[in-house]
């Protein structure tokens, strides 16, 4: 009876560290395959550091495309600090922000979306009417 026990632990052991392994290579080919990669320009209206135990920085992006049009927004995700910092000094600005597209990422520690930013470049200088 000892021995069943102990065979059926090992069973249960094995399975479960095969699955945390399975679950890391998945998480691990979500973010470092870019599905596209593109940019996006318009203000950032929003932009904010927010999660229960996994902060992300998430912000929106307004397009206008045609002066006095409603906006379309971008919801967007970012990892580096560094690129929050650059984005929070050109907030009111209009900016294109540069990002990679990952599909298919299994938790929201990682971001909120499935549109995370490297990259910002400030297209004009003035501020948002």
């Amino acid at each position: 009876m000892a021995l069943l026990r102990f065979r059926f632990e090992r069973f249960v052991a094995i399975v479960l560290l095969v699955g945390a392994i399975l679950f890391g290579l998945y998480t691990w080919t979500t973010l470092s395959w870019t599905y596209s990669t593109g940019e996006r320009a318009g203000y950032v209206q929003k932009f904010s550091r927010r999660g229960w135990i996994c902060k992300t920085w998430e912000g929106d992006l307004a397009m206008v495309t045609i002066p006095g049009t409603m906006p379309e927004k971008f919801l967007f995700s970012v990892r580096a600090d560094p690129v929050a910092e650059t984005i929070t000094r050109t907030l009111g600005k209009r900016v294109a922000l540069i990002y990679d597209q990952h599909k298919g990422v299994p938790t929201s520690c990682f971001g909120d979306t499935e549109y995370f930013v490297t990259g910002v470049r400030v297209i004009d200088e003035t501020k948002a009417p």
